[in-house]
């Protein structure tokens, strides 16, 4: 994705964007309409019940399968508009998608997820948001929980450049600061796949 944002922009572009677009999915970048391809592997061979949360869910694909998986899903975004176009999108939905901002969290949803699911959302953020973001998605998964990130990839030794501002493994490393290793790496063609958890007999 590549657009004209102001460097100093974080959280709120998002809703203007998804309002413009009026439920074109076409004019939104992130937008595919179907679930993030490591996403819906995950979900294949982890299933459920569990409780699962899907940070930054955009138009609600990713939420959508996870919850076809068995788990009770949570699915937030930070645009009442993204929101609304999901509930639509998904009349019938299981999944309680809301509207919450990942730097500044409901407590509600502290702590109370088995899976957490991050895709692209991080990189989305400016470069100096990155901790507070790794900190918001960590701060969201159980004692023995999951947390799956999906983000574009760069070397350690670049400086990123966006939007989107894609990720190193050196900053993924912000997880370990709160107790969680990497249990699990796909990653793969340009982007980093990486399961993380604090219980370190997870395969």
């Amino acid at each position: 994705m590549s657009t004209d944002l102001p460097l100093d922009s974080s959280v709120s572009w998002f809703d203007p964007l998804y309002e413009a677009a009026d439920r074109r999915a076409a004019a939104v970048p992130w937008a595919n309409l179907h679930p993030c391809g490591w996403v819906a592997d995950y979900a294949s061979a982890n299933p459920g019940p569990g409780t699962a949360v899907i940070v930054g869910c955009g138009l609600g694909d990713d939420a959508e399968v996870i919850a076809a998986a068995g788990y009770t899903t949570t699915a937030f975004d930070v645009s009442q508009h993204a929101v609304e176009w999901c509930r639509d999108r998904f009349p019938d939905s299981a999944v309680d998608y809301r509207v919450a901002d990942l730097l500044d969290l409901d407590a509600d949803l502290v702590g109370r997820f088995d899976l957490v699911v991050e895709v692209r959302t991080i990189q989305s953020l400016p470069p100096r948001l990155r901790e507070q973001s790794i900190d918001g998605v960590a701060s969201l998964v159980v004692p023995d929980g999951v947390v799956l990130i999906v983000a574009l990839a760069r070397p350690d030794s670049t400086v990123p450049n966006g939007p989107p501002w894609a990720v190193s493994a050196g900053e993924l490393k912000r997880f370990a600061e709160g107790g969680l290793v990497v249990a699990g790496d796909r990653s793969e063609s340009g982007h980093l796949v990486l399961e993380f958890s604090r219980n370190t007999d997870r395969e």
